[in-house]
């Protein structure tokens, strides 16, 4: 049986909505990149830039993953990255992502905003040459910064803005309410941004009310303490907002600390429209596939659990309701 699910979600037609690019760097790549950019690392194998990953808190990830991004250093640095996440999409059955990427740490350390956002972009158009990978480009804010921070961001990203789809709000979550980003987010709304934040992941269920009322989001990033508040709940099931869950992040932060007590499958019996995630993969131990299979086997979800997860990622992606319909056709001609 287990073959057989492994088998079935491999071929299940999916998107992946929540996936930080930065934290796809897997320790191969870094050590690879740190060498090729002689960047004066603290490590002398790709073993122990491994054994580094091996955190056990938010900021001891923080960390490692900031240090991380201090060996992307030109636009084929960027390019790489991003194909070698879209490889491994493709070897999972994605058919189309939603990447988020972190401007501020690469221009807080010297390197010209086009540095990472141009080489994204080719990444991302390999990625559909290639291997008929759609995806969209998601700036992110971070949130530790202020606000005038995200807004010289937001201008320093106007040259590119028809060629990124929306903007999202990331990074330590407690302390720093969606609030504080009330106006770059009209004025992203303004520009014709979609707009999506992390809310409700180690934040309270308050966080999430924010996001919706003051900054307006059209999804929520995280928000599994939304379960906390019943009433909010009810709104977010009443208006369809989609949830972009990650499971093994979730593990692994100790946001739970047993996947079997995750609540992806009461999320979907509650009529939420939640999505499966990888978040940073190459730090949590687990790509969209394996996020699938593992959460699958310690729920207990069934074929239509894994139908409706899939149909959600297309339903609750930033495309165009005609690539929605014929990725929905696709899904229900492969479940039939």
């Amino acid at each position: 049986m287990t073959d057989t699910l492994e088998a079935f979600i491999a071929g299940l037609p999916k998107a992946e909505l929540h996936l930080h690019i930065e934290g796809s760097l897997e320790p191969e790549q870094m050590f690879e990149f740190g060498r090729r950019n002689r960047v004066d690392m603290p490590f002398n194998s790709v073993e122990e830039v491994r054994a580094a990953y091996a955190f056990s808190n938010l900021q001891d990830f923080l960390d490692i993953y900031y240090q991380g991004a201090g060996v992307l250093q030109t636009e084929r640095d960027f390019q790489e990255m991003a194909m070698a996440y879209f490889r491994r999409l493709h070897a999972d059955g994605g058919l189309h992502a939603e990447i988020f990427f972190d401007p501020q740490t690469h221009t807080d350390r010297g390197l010209p905003f086009s540095i990472a956002a141009d080489g994204l972009l080719a990444g991302m158009k390999q990625a559909e040459t290639e291997l008929g990978i759609t995806s969209g480009l998601i700036l992110c804010f971070l949130r530790h910064l202020d606000e005038d921070a995200a807004m010289a961001t937001l201008k320093a990203a106007e040259p590119w803005l028809d060629r990124i789809v929306g903007v999202g709000l990331d990074s330590s979550e407690v302390g720093h309410p969606p609030s504080k980003f009330a106006r770059v987010f009209k004025a992203s709304k303004e520009r014709g941004l979609a707009l999506c934040a992390h809310a409700g992941e180690e934040g309270p269920p308050a966080y999430v009310w924010e996001a919706l009322d003051l900054l307006k989001v059209d999804r929520i990033d995280h928000g599994n303490r939304a379960l906390e508040d019943e009433a909010l709940t009810q709104r977010l099931v009443a208006s369809g907002m989609t949830l972009t869950v990650c499971p093994l992040s979730n593990l692994k932060l100790r946001v739970v600390e047993d996947l079997r007590a995750h609540p992806l499958k009461r999320m979907l019996d509650l009529g939420l429209k939640a999505t499966c995630n990888s978040d940073d993969p190459a730090y949590f131990g687990g790509y969209l596939g394996e996020n699938f299979v593992r959460t699958a086997k310690a729920l207990d979800l069934s074929r239509a659990d894994l139908v409706t997860l899939a149909k959600n990622s297309f339903t609750g992606s930033f495309l165009d309701e005609e690539r929605v319909a014929h990725h929905l056709t696709a899904i229900d001609a492969y479940a039939a």
